[in-house]
């Protein structure tokens, strides 16, 4: 398993990731099979826990979601 990043109370990195998403019209079905297609596991039911807030996302993760949306960590951990 890889390392874990812990988002804050708030949950500002999944707001991030889902304003991004929704920004550039990806929906969460077609984000999920991109990942997949990279190689990154991810279930849609994962993603909707990262994007609420209530689940930590793995590197792995963060790095195959601002490659897809094409966006800098910098923009995900604002």
């Amino acid at each position: 398993m890889g390392q874990k990043i812990k988002q804050n109370a708030a949950g500002d990195i999944g707001k991030n990731i889902r304003e991004i998403r929704t920004a550039k019209g990806i929906g969460q079905t077609e984000l999920v099979r991109r990942l997949e297609l990279r190689g990154t596991p991810i279930t849609r039911e994962c993603l909707v826990k990262i994007e609420r807030g209530v689940q930590h996302l793995q590197v792995q993760q963060l790095r195959a979601i601002r490659d897809e949306l094409g966006t800098t960590y910098e923009e995900l951990l604002k």
